[in-house]
């Protein structure tokens, strides 16, 4: 999953990058309306931390562009400003929860579950699929109740299609997903990615199919229950 944080304190910024780094998201950094509109103009996001206060303009003008096309990405504010009308512009405007720092990284990357949890339908942090089982809270996945090794990469590819199980998935869409813009793929890389995760998958009663020209798609094995 990628996050889009708009923080204009470089340092509170690193860390938050820093933070959902390690907690197994890519994580782009903007420190500016501006540049985060162009960020969201051109590369993909499963999800956007917004501070109000930036130096250029309103980040409220950042929520009201992304709303305004018809987005339905989930925007958690996180700001100093406690007022009560301050809540309520943001969340009227469409914003998914709204945060007063400080906050703990932890409790950030739970929201953060919660809400992408829940644009993607998924009402738990538990996702199954034939023997195959997500905890996408702790980053584990199981086949048969044991747990498989999967590198920070490959339970990233692998939590992407499962979130969107019988539905096809492009190279570039993984790409866009799973790296930050600092850490860039090439479609090579998903390639052996996605044949890594199929070998610890055999037993898993699901298939990674490649659907030629367009992408991948995670599915069931018939009678694989």
């Amino acid at each position: 999953m990628r996050i889009l944080v708009v923080e204009d304190d470089s340092t509170l910024g690193n860390a938050m990058k820093q933070s959902l780094t390690l907690g197994g998201y890519a994580a782009d950094l903007a420190g500016t309306v501006a540049d985060a509109l162009h960020l969201l103009n051109v590369e993909h996001f499963d999800a956007l931390v917004l501070d109000i206060g930036l130096p250029d303009r309103s980040g409220c003008d950042v929520l009201r562009s992304v709303r305004g096309i018809g987005s339905t990405m989930p925007v958690l504010i996180l700001t100093a400003r406690d007022a009560v009308e301050d809540r309520v512009q943001a969340l009227d405007l469409g914003a998914d929860d709204y945060v007063v720092k400080p906050v703990a990284m932890a409790e950030l990357q739970a929201r953060l579950r919660a809400l992408i949890r829940r644009s993607t339908g998924n009402s738990v942090s538990f996702i199954r699929l034939g023997k195959l089982e997500l905890d996408t809270a702790g980053k584990r996945a199981l086949v048969n109740g044991l747990q498989i090794e999967l590198s920070a990469r490959e339970w990233s590819v692998l939590e992407h299609l499962a979130t969107r199980p019988r539905r096809i998935v492009s190279k570039e869409q993984l790409i866009q997903s799973i790296s930050a813009l600092d850490q860039a793929l090439s479609e090579n890389a998903i390639e052996a990615y996605v044949h890594r995760i199929r070998g610890k998958l055999e037993n898993a009663g699901v298939l990674i199919r490649t659907v030629r020209g367009l992408g991948y798609m995670l599915e069931e094995i018939p009678d694989a229950h």
